[in-house]
C-alpha cells in the first residue's frame, strides 16, 4: 500500500464523516436554534460513548495493535462526568439515558475492545480526533450561547488539558496510523469501521433530531 494509512483512512471515510458534521441537529445546535437541553441530552450520550471506548482500554494496552493508541491523556469520561454534574446536577447519574443508536454505538466499540484490535482502533480514530479537532467549535459556541467559563465546567469534555500542542499530536497520531501492526487487508477492514462508526454517529444524531424536532 504506498498511500499512508492516515491519508486512506481521512479520505475513504470523508463523505460519512461530512454527512455526520452537516446532520440537522449539529446544524441547528451549532446555528443557535436549539437550547442547553438539547446540549446537555447530547453530552449524556457522549458519556456512554467513552465509557465503552474508555472501560476497554486497559485490557488493550498490551495488544501491538490498539496498544500504542491507548493514551491517557485523550481520556475524557472524567471531564464528562463533570460537565454532566454541572449541566444536571450532583445527582445527574439518576436522569442519564442512552438513546437506542447510542446503545448500538457503544455495545460495537465494546464489541470491538473485546475482540477485535483493529476495529478499536477505528473508533478511537474517529471519536478522538475528531473531537480534538472540530470538537473546539462545539465548546466556543457553547461557551458563547450558554455562559459557560472558558474552558470550564459544562464544555470540560472539549478541553484536552494533557495535550499542550494538539497539532503535534495529531501529527504524531497519524505516524501511530501509519504505522499500525495491520496487513492491508486489515487495514481495508479498519477503513471499513471507521465509515461504520460514522454512521453510528449519524443515527444518534438523527435520534437526538428526534427529541429536539424544530417547528416549520
Amino acid at each position: 500500500m504506498t498511500t499512508p494509512f492516515s491519508t486512506l483512512i481521512r479520505t475513504a471515510s470523508h463523505e460519512q464523516h461530512t454527512e455526520a458534521e452537516t446532520s440537522g441537529f449539529m446544524t441547528d445546535l451549532l446555528g443557535g436554534r436549539l437550547g442547553v437541553d438539547a446540549y446537555t441530552r447530547y453530552t449524556e450520550q457522549l458519556w456512554f460513548v467513552y465509557r465503552a471506548l474508555e472501560d476497554g482500554a486497559g485490557a488493550l494496552r498490551p495488544d501491538p495493535v490498539a496498544g500504542p493508541f491507548v493514551q491517557p491523556e485523550l481520556f475524557r469520561t472524567e471531564a464528562l462526568e463533570r460537565d454532566l454534574a454541572h449541566l444536571r446536577g450532583a445527582d445527574w447519574r439518576a436522569g442519564v439515558s442512552a438513546l437506542p443508536a447510542t446503545r448500538a454505538y457503544a455495545a460495537r466499540i465494546a464489541e470491538c475492545a473485546r475482540d477485535w484490535p483493529g476495529g478499536y482502533v477505528a473508533h478511537h480514530y474517529t471519536r478522538y480526533l475528531g473531537d480534538l479537532s472540530g470538537g473546539q467549535i462545539i465548546r466556543d459556541r457553547a461557551e458563547r450561547a450558554w455562559g459557560f467559563a472558558r474552558k470550564g465546567d459544562g464544555v470540560r469534555f472539549y478541553v484536552f488539558d494533557a495535550i499542550p500542542n494538539p497539532a503535534a499530536f495529531k501529527r504524531a497520531y497519524r505516524e501511530l496510523l501509519d504505522a499500525v501492526a495491520a496487513d492491508e487487508l486489515e487495514k481495508r477492514r479498519i477503513v471499513d469501521e471507521c465509515k461504520r462508526a460514522f454512521d453510528f454517529n449519524g443515527a444518534m444524531f438523527r435520534e437526538l433530531s428526534g427529541e429536539f424536532s424544530l417547528s416549520a
